[in-house]
């Protein structure tokens, strides 16, 4: 691998006698993980029905190592159920640190395109807020297709500068992630691009935008509120001293201790310029002392009360004659289960979580569930709420198998099957897991998986 020379001088002044172990390792293949979405599958289930070679990842509670010279998870039927994330193994440590609670007010300042959101949405279970935030109008894109794989329903899809959200968002979440833009070192092994695009300049931009966005997540957070943040590279000026800053910066922030295990270590005081020892209690995660690539994270909490905005959303009316359609597809084709919260916006119809703020005059991509459209005399569900939903909450099925046959393929693909039956909507699912719609009329199976994700010939 072709290592910049002034990445090679730069780290051989600062790790000295680690020096060779650490630039050996980007001679060494790269591991590969996946992390599976308990929101859907349990730990047990998934080791009983797992078609890959696994290795449990020691730092990462769901994780799993894969033989990326054996296996292709992204390809597999499963994937596209979203009973996992294809996610590299040391980003994985970097929610955990957070652990939202069900019921909080959580943001991912930086999200797309979406490892941590989807981490996070499990931990809380469905409950609570979940505001997933991408400036990068491509990037949001993905990050919104990753929740609805997911089966998320929680969550709120916005794309804004993090300064157009502290300007509404004061005082208001109780965790924040911080997933910084950086000059990406600890991704050189995984992407060349980043190697070609390296410079000691772009290190210190990336320094000054990591310390705005820290600023605007200070401003977020409640009193008592947790700041979790992250980068995947390796340059101090990146992370002891952006840390170092916004502690001298905020002085009502205090470090607070991560556990150092399986090869995990500690942040560099020494790196810092103040040499302040507190950044011990940060987290360092290097590719020659772990099995994965370069991660540093610091955990922070705010203590003082800086003012808090109404967020509160008053949900609009929708009438009783609006929601006709959607109640007869619900008697039609769910049992068992129910919908709150009725959000309206161009005959789109959502779900929004309880407590949900008040995001009108910002750009958002999805709101809570995305249940589908309104149409003459009709309701046609979306993609999002197959997805969110269990084999037991339909009335029908179509059941496919991963292993019997290839009917999976040509579901992915967008055919349709002939059934002989006319039962309306149906959940199609893939070893009992759901897949996508299908509509069942006059014996045909009309195929409703979204044209945008199929598998093309």
């Amino acid at each position: 691998m072709n290592l910049p020379s002034d990445f090679i001088h730069k780290f051989q002044q600062y790790l000295q006698d680690e020096a060779d172990a650490f630039f050996a390792s980007y001679q060494v293949s790269r591991k590969s993980g996946l992390r599976i979405n308990p929101l859907k599958i349990t730990a047990d289930e998934w080791e009983r029905i797992s078609p890959f070679k696994l290795e449990k990842i020691p730092f990462a509670q769901n994780g799993y190592y894969y033989q990326a010279d054996q296996d292709q998870p992204g390809k597999h039927p499963f994937h596209a159920a979203g009973l996992y994330y294809i996610q590299e193994p040391s980003a994985m440590f970097v929610a955990e640190q957070l652990a939202p609670s069900s019921g909080e007010k959580v943001l991912d300042l930086c999200a797309a395109p979406g490892g941590k959101t989807t981490q996070l949405a499990a931990m809380m279970n469905g409950r609570g807020v979940l505001v997933a935030n991408e400036i990068n109008s491509k990037r949001v894109k993905a990050l919104s297709e990753n929740i609805e794989r997911l089966g998320i329903t929680n969550a709120i899809v916005i794309n804004e500068t993090p300064e157009r959200l502290a300007e509404r968002f004061q005082g208001y979440f109780d965790k924040i992630i911080v997933d910084a833009p950086c000059s990406g070192e600890g991704m050189f092994r995984k992407d060349e691009e980043a190697i070609l695009h390296w410079s000691e300049d772009k290190v210190l931009a990336c320094a000054n935008e990591q310390k705005n966005i820290l600023d605007a997540a200070y401003l977020m957070a409640k009193p008592g509120g947790i700041i979790v943040y992250s980068t995947c590279t390796f340059s101090p000026e990146e992370n002891e001293q952006t840390i170092e800053a916004f502690l001298m910066k905020y002085p009502d922030v205090e470090l607070l201790p991560i556990a150092k295990i399986d090869g995990i270590e500690s942040g560099r005081p020494e790196w810092s310029l103040t040499k302040n020892y507190e950044l011990e209690k940060t987290a360092r995660l290097w590719p020659h002392k772990m099995s994965g690539e370069g991660h540093f994270v610091a955990k922070m909490r705010k203590t003082e009360d800086t003012g808090s905005s109404n967020t509160n959303l008053k949900i609009p009316n929708i009438s009783k004659a609006q929601l006709k359609d959607f109640q007869s597809f619900l008697a039609e084709t769910i049992k068992g289960k129910t919908f709150r919260n009725f959000y309206l916006f161009n005959q789109q119809l959502y779900s929004l979580p309880d407590d949900c703020p008040n995001f009108q005059g910002l750009r958002v991509l999805r709101a809570g569930l995305h249940l589908g459209v309104l149409k003459k005399n009709r309701f046609e569900p979306n993609h999002s709420l197959a997805l969110a939903l269990t084999k037991d909450d339909v009335l029908h099925t179509y059941p496919l198998s991963s292993t019997e046959d290839e009917r999976w393929l040509q579901y992915l693909k967008g055919e349709t099957f002939t059934t002989g039956e006319d039962r309306g909507w149906i959940l199609v699912t893939i070893d009992g897991f759901p897949l996508g719609w299908g509509k069942e009329a006059k014996g045909i199976l009309k195929n409703f998986y979204p044209k945008g994700l199929r598998i093309k010939v």
